[in-house]
């Protein structure tokens, strides 16, 4: 068994959420090359900490390489991670776009920005994945996004979609995860401030003011009058997208 140390509270939780996860979806495999999607933020970071504890931990070899996107706001802002990946010993590729900028922009008319970024940085994403021949492909992906998706979809779409914890796409070839899905936004911030992760602003200008952080704060002023109201949603989607996961798989 890997040693750390003392671990607090938010770090122990949110490395045993994940590796629980992990081992209920047979997430990955021997030799699993997993793409870890690193915007700078502490969802991002905490998941890329995270799996480097679990290498340590599952009993087969996997292989990690962080994938930063930058959306072209601050084409400097990712020096902590560069950093960090070079004391970790942990292979990345970064490169600056101009998504973020292209999606505030006249070339982007009939969806929003966010959508239209998030969909540039996802395309780029699947390339490297297939440039560097990765396996998986992981997103930070919390139990409150989880959450959000799945009233956004309803509200905006009339249709019951959420976030799956393992899919397949391209036939197989990559494999998408959401190791974090588990656990609540609170924890992962506690955990990365006890982790000493280098986390950095979004400079985005829609940051804060996205049909997500609307939808949480809708999830947050409905559930804040009991505490247990949000927890059990929470708990009803996690069975409810396991369910699925395991049914497609």
């Amino acid at each position: 068994m890997a040693r750390w140390g003392k671990l607090t509270y938010a770090q122990k939780q949110c490395l045993g959420a994940t590796g629980k996860l992990m081992q209920q979806t047979g997430m990955i495999q021997p030799g699993s090359r997993i793409g870890v999607a690193v915007s700078g933020g502490v969802d991002s970071w905490v998941l890329m900490k995270i799996l480097t504890m679990r290498q340590r931990i599952v009993p087969f070899p996997f292989e990690l390489m962080a994938l930063h996107v930058n959306p072209g706001f601050d084409a400097t802002n990712h020096a902590p991670l560069v950093d960090w990946l070079r004391e970790s010993g942990v292979s990345g590729h970064i490169e600056v776009t101009d998504h973020g900028p292209r999606a505030h922009s006249d070339e982007n008319k009939k969806r929003s920005a966010c959508f239209y970024c998030a969909m540039l940085r996802r395309k780029r994403l699947f390339e490297l994945c297939r440039d560097y021949n990765l396996t998986h492909l992981a997103f930070g992906h919390t139990a409150d996004d989880l959450a959000a998706t799945f009233f956004m979809n309803i509200f905006k779409t009339g249709n019951v979609y959420g976030l799956s914890m393992a899919e397949d796409f391209f036939g197989g070839q990559l494999k998408v995860i959401r190791p974090l899905l588990y656990i609540e936004k609170k924890i992962i911030k506690k955990a990365a401030r006890d982790f000493g992760l280098p986390v950095w602003q979004n400079p985005c200008p829609s940051a804060g003011s996205t049909e997500r952080s609307r939808t949480q704060d809708w999830i947050e002023k409905t559930c804040g009058h009991d505490p247990k109201m949000k927890r059990n949603v929470l708990k009803a989607l996690q069975r409810w997208q396991l369910d699925l996961t395991l049914k497609n798989q």
